[in-house]
């Protein structure tokens, strides 16, 4: 048996977690459209995968997100802090045929708001939630890593 092994059997098993908010402004949008939290979810598990469309710098990343029915070619783009860590936050969100982008001024507005955003201790995360500031929509995860949509409140 090798040092530090009490025996063979050992197992090591590692769970990733991650947590996923809307913002408010964000939620509001995502009312208007066929977009689901689900399909928020998985984009957040791609994004952790490597798959990020554009880093748009102060920790915003763009990200396409498919609505069903439609390849992610025609769907909604969506901002996204995150500083690549356990927490997400989905910033704003545009369909492509409304939008072709956010302006400078957007951006940087996002940008600020992203670092406050991911700047927040424990305490202030869940006041924010409790107040309606934030809305969480997926941590669990399973054996694998994988996150499970938040079930709704």
């Amino acid at each position: 048996m090798s040092p530090g092994f009490k025996d063979s059997t050992t197992q090591w098993h590692t769970t990733t977690r991650y947590r996923v908010f809307l913002t408010r402004h964000f939620a509001r949008w995502l009312r208007k459209t066929s977009l689901t939290p689900a399909a928020l979810c998985a984009a957040i598990e791609e994004m952790v995968a490597g798959l990020i469309d554009a880093e748009l710098g102060g920790h915003v990343l763009k990200k396409r997100v498919a609505l069903p029915g439609r390849g992610k070619q025609g769907s909604v783009r969506t901002l996204v802090a995150t500083r690549r860590g356990h927490r997400w936050f989905y910033l704003f969100g545009f369909e492509k045929n409304e939008r072709a982008n956010v302006t400078p001024t957007e951006l940087l507005a996002l940008q600020m708001l992203a670092s406050s955003l991911l700047d927040l201790k424990d305490d202030e995360l869940e006041t924010a939630i409790a107040d309606g500031t934030l809305q969480e929509i997926c941590h669990e995860t399973t054996p694998s890593g994988r996150p499970t949509q938040k079930p709704a409140s």
